[in-house]
């Protein structure tokens, strides 16, 4: 069926009058901040105490926008006796978000939790090069980290808790079941059966 002449011209009128009668909702800007929903890819916050320098972020970064530089020191014996170990220090953490495009790869990969979306978004710079932002200002935005959400009472326990309650479970059932036998070992020492009544003499009975 050939179409109408002229009618994909009369659809496109009638959205534009459909929105001519409505209300516009304009939003006040930057009088008004936006209300964002809590889980807005805005900037990259990192928590440096978590981060013990694996590389992954680097390493699985589709764009190579994180730069990490550490060194290596020296951690004493914790004992008398102990080996010295090494480890890894931060030196510089820094994300360059002109070439990030928010794939949220780095958060997804780091192990120890260092990494996390914070909803902020006004970080504009009049200079590309000023866009690199370094370890202290992607701290400053992990405060403003929302909180994590509630967890769904009908979904399933982690696999990790349940082992952890069954073997404190086990754990107390089998201090329980001491502590009965404990028990019943001292309640039959103490309160067995008596001794058989005889028919010896008194001492007085015997002198007389």
């Amino acid at each position: 069926m050939m179409p109408i002449p002229g009618s994909g011209l009369a659809k496109g009128l009638a959205v534009t009058l459909r929105t001519m009668t409505k209300r516009s909702h304009t939003a006040q800007y930057p009088d008004v901040q936006p209300e964002l929903p809590p889980r807005t890819r805005g900037v990259i916050g990192l928590f440096e105490e978590n981060c013990t320098v694996c590389m992954l972020c680097a390493r699985e970064c589709p764009d190579w926008c994180i730069y990490i530089d550490s060194h290596k020191e020296t951690v004493p014996a914790a004992t008398p006796g102990g080996r010295e170990r090494s480890r890894n220090v931060l030196d510089r953490f820094a994300i360059d978000f002109s070439l990030c495009m928010y794939c949220g790869i780095c958060i997804e990969v780091c192990p120890f939790d260092a990494l996390f979306w914070s909803p902020e978004f006004e970080y504009a710079e009049t200079d590309i090069l000023e866009l690199t932002h370094e370890r202290d200002k992607l701290r400053q935005w992990m405060w403003t980290v929302p909180a994590p959400p509630a967890l769904d009472p009908a979904a399933e326990e982690p696999k990790e808790v349940a082992a952890a309650r069954k073997a404190a479970e086990k754990a107390e059932a089998a201090a329980e079941a001491a502590a009965a036998a404990a028990a019943a070992g001292a309640g039959g020492t103490a309160g067995g059966p008596a001794a058989p009544e005889t028919d010896a003499p008194t001492p007085g009975e015997a002198d007389a």
